[in-house]
């Protein structure tokens, strides 16, 4: 198993809190399942994770609480700067262009990803704003790791959606 692969489970283990995931406040005594697509995200530096985040859009009620997003928040508070240099960010899903766009503005240095979106990704599929040449910043991309994995749980998701 490569290193990435490895920290690839961590983010794994993130999206699959998407289906453990409570109303922020609760609303009953008993968790409802989320709606949240399941992807996660975690933020590595120097060999330590330094953020994570997983999709609570829905269960927040909040349009950017992407999992990026929330483990770019989590990093730069851990680190105490806004400028991520050095950090890998490790996702299920490849990023969105609101997500990419926020990889470029906090300097993330690397974004390895999971599945391919070929509907709304930005880093490579419809997309490639994380290595556009116009930006002053680009990071190094790699995209495909456990993409099975990633994408099983992606599609299991959406089936038990469309079967509701």
């Amino acid at each position: 198993m490569t290193e990435d692969e490895s920290w690839m489970r961590h983010a794994l283990e993130e999206a699959e809190k998407c289906r453990r995931s409570r109303p922020n406040p609760p609303i009953s005594l008993l968790p409802p399942p989320s709606d949240d697509v399941p992807v996660g995200a975690i933020c590595v530096f120097e060999g330590q994770i330094v953020g994570r985040g997983h999709n609570r859009r829905e269960i927040d009620r909040d349009p950017i609480a992407h999992a990026e997003i929330l483990a770019l928040r989590d990093a730069a508070a851990s680190l105490q700067t806004s400028y991520l240099t050095g950090v890998t960010l490790y996702v299920t899903l490849e990023p969105c262009p609101m997500c990419a766009g926020a990889l470029w503005l906090s300097r993330v240095s690397r974004l390895v990803f999971g599945a391919w979106d070929d509907k709304a990704g930005a880093c490579g599929s419809v997309f490639d704003i994380a290595r556009d040449p116009r930006l002053n910043h680009r990071l190094q991309v790699r995209g495909g790791v456990l993409e099975t994995k990633c994408g099983a749980l992606l599609r299991e998701f959406f089936a038990a959606r469309r079967a509701q």
